[in-house]
């Protein structure tokens, strides 16, 4: 019987790690293409409870008139632009991570449909409050 040398497979399992944290970085902040330009898509929650939906859109740094919400009749859009800080127009950037510029993020919603009752922007996160329209008997 071989006995695995302990750095080795504390060096894989380090490794295994990193790739995982990479992979939930790539994930977290996805870039995608509005009308034909690069743009990156913000994470989001989606809670139920009862007739009432709460979206959190993680959007730290992005002012309220930089962003527009659209209730369509399945989804919700949020869109807008986050602004690189003017003071670093002339700096030498040596870290980039938090992405910049336009941002769109369609969110399908569950079945129903849904009329706005809250929008607010909360620790970095902009939080919409839906309420599922009760259909009315004739």
């Amino acid at each position: 019987m071989r006995v695995r040398d302990p750095g080795s497979w504390m060096w894989a399992e380090a490794l295994e790690l990193l790739q995982d944290a990479e992979r939930l970085q790539r994930q977290f902040f996805r870039i995608g293409v509005l009308q034909g330009a690069p743009c990156w898509e913000p994470p989001v929650d989606l809670y139920e409870n009862g007739d009432e939906l709460t979206l959190l859109v993680a959007l730290p740094g992005v002012a309220p008139k930089q962003l527009e919400v659209v209730l369509a009749p399945s989804l919700i859009i949020v869109r807008g632009e986050r602004a690189l800080p003017t003071n670093s127009r002339r700096a030498a950037i040596h870290r980039l991570e938090i992405p910049y510029g336009r941002f769109e993020r369609r969110i399908a919603l569950p079945p129903g449909q849904y009329e706005p009752i809250n929008q607010r922007l909360e620790l970095g996160c902009l939080v919409l409050e839906l309420r599922r329209r009760t259909q009315e008997r004739t």
